[in-house]
């Protein structure tokens, strides 16, 4: 898959161009870390309670599912088959820059979560969002 040239500098410069692709715990997509980004994440993992279940259901998803991946000459990073088929990736996908990281969707689920995401009420947001100005 091809990375845009718009990212492929800042990938480089961030973490050598060495990614880290992992399941998304929620939501039927790829997540794509800087490997510097990615050690900060796992550290947390780790540190979470091994006797709590969600705790340990989200190390067993992001942490064992995570690969290794890298930009190669032409921006293009090499995905594994079982992670492109629990995301349902086929030929169009959509990266979805996320701050920290991207969200890789095969196509078609982007479009259909992003037709329930803006129809859902928000009239119930979350404390924390509900002082954040965009």
């Amino acid at each position: 898959m091809g990375i845009p040239t718009r990212y492929r500098e800042q990938l480089r410069d961030n973490g050598g161009g060495q990614l880290i692709v992992t399941l998304d715990p929620s939501d039927p997509c790829l997540l794509l870390y800087p490997r510097p980004e990615w050690e900060v994440i796992e550290r947390k993992l780790v540190r979470l309670p091994s006797l709590n279940r969600q705790a340990r259901k989200l190390q067993r998803v992001l942490m064992g599912h995570a690969s290794e991946v890298e930009l190669d000459g032409a921006g293009r990073i090499l995905l594994g088959a079982e992670l492109r088929e629990s995301a349902f990736l086929e030929k169009h996908v959509m990266l979805v820059g996320q701050g920290n990281k991207f969200e890789l969707w095969s196509e078609q689920n982007w479009k259909e979560r992003r037709v329930q995401w803006l129809a859902e009420d928000d009239s119930e947001l979350a404390a924390e969002l509900e002082t954040l100005a965009l």
